[in-house]
């Protein structure tokens, strides 16, 4: 980073003096991965639990994608210097030796990241459990009852998807488990208006009837999903790819969907009317540059000590507010001048503290950004 080092360390000179702003070295098209490792490592609950984990482990520990992430973020943490480079080449080998979707050098989805490093995580987590139980290793492998690891305490929280029999009125509720809702979108529309959409009404009749169990036979019907709990950190991907029958290809959507920085997340099931509305902060925003969705480049836009950074692989410069809401999206259809799209947003619940019964939302201040770039 050079001259942009020390520029960069003074202008964090307020920053908090145990935080670390390193950029991450791109290995031919991993920004997708190095977007979503910035946003979170700047998740402060997920990598103070990583961290923890990282140091519990013994020292010749069977290598595998999560240890070598908690290495990666002890790397940075550990780190004299406050701005600097680092490399995540261990991470990413191992990365691509356990998943061939992400080898090569082709262009990846970061949100299909993102869900897979979760995901994985937590069934490393899970079976880790389950041998400390004293089960062996064949039986810890095996599907048992659900175990609720730390990455599950952090981003999982739950749905209600919620049937109303035409007929006979009975209600079917069944629960669900999500680590990040997936949001479709529309133009020049808002995050509040999204979320509404997501729990909206939907008619369940002609070819598509429900079987209720009541009736003994297929009914019309109408069904919504509910926000039943929402997790400490709430994960919100931003459906932007569309797959368009006509022209037979996935196609982005470049719409104007405007996110806030303070999200309201208000109490829409009943097992607690008088739940109060809960308080988000957005701290991440990975953002997708390009024209379509096999190519282009990922950045990520991190709030950290009250101020916006932009990570660009190696490179990372502060940003204004101003620069953060230049993602929300173009006006127009087919935008040509603005690349730089929101993608996937990361928000904290003010105190991070045990879910509550939360659903639809509120609207707030702005979002987020950014710089240019190239393919990544």
């Amino acid at each position: 980073m050079g001259a942009n080092s020390s520029k960069l360390e003074k202008a964090l000179a307020e920053a908090p003096e145990d935080e670390r702003y390193y950029g991450l070295e791109n290995f031919g098209n991993t920004c997708y991965c190095n977007s979503v490792l910035q946003a979170l490592y700047f998740c402060k609950p997920f990598r103070e639990r990583l961290l923890r984990y990282g140091a519990s482990l013994p020292s010749n520990v069977e290598e595998n994608l999560l240890n070598c992430l908690a290495d990666l973020f002890n790397q940075i943490n550990a780190s004299k210097k406050k701005v600097g480079v680092i490399s995540p080449k261990k991470f990413v080998q191992r990365l691509k030796r356990d998943n061939e979707l992400f080898r090569g050098h082709m262009h990846q989805d970061a949100h299909e990241f993102l869900n897979y490093l979760l995901n994985c995580s937590a069934e490393l987590l899970e079976a880790e459990a389950r041998a400390a139980a004293g089960q062996g290793q064949a039986q810890a492998a095996k599907p048992g009852p659900p175990i609720t690891t730390w990455v599950h305490e952090i981003f999982q929280g739950k749905l209600v998807n919620e049937t109303r029999c035409l007929h006979c009125e009975t209600v079917t509720c069944r629960e669900e488990v999500f680590m990040d809702l997936s949001l479709e979108i529309d133009q020049n529309t808002s995050l509040t208006s999204c979320l509404r959409n997501f729990s909206s009404m939907e008619m369940l009749d002609r070819d598509d009837k429900f079987f209720c169990d009541q009736c003994c036979c297929l009914q019309e019907a109408k069904k919504r999903m509910l926000l039943r709990s929402a997790p400490p950190c709430l994960i919100l991907h931003l459906k932007r790819f569309k797959y368009v029958e006509a022209q037979g290809r996935l196609r982005k959507l470049m719409y104007r969907v405007v996110f806030p920085l303070e999200l309201k997340l208000a109490n829409t099931t009943e097992d607690d009317p008088a739940a109060p509305d809960t308080l988000y902060a957005l701290t991440a925003v990975v953002v997708h540059v390009g024209s379509g969705p096999h190519h282009g480049h990922y950045v990520s836009l991190i709030k950290s000590g009250g101020q916006w950074l932009f990570f660009d692989d190696e490179n990372v410069e502060l940003i204004t507010e101003s620069q953060v809401q230049s993602t929300f999206g173009s006006t127009s259809d087919y935008g040509q001048n603005n690349m730089d799209h929101g993608y996937i947003l990361f928000y904290e619940r003010a105190g991070a503290g045990a879910g509550a019964g939360l659903g639809g939302a509120g609207a707030g201040g702005a979002g987020a950004a950014a710089g240019g770039a190239g393919s990544g």
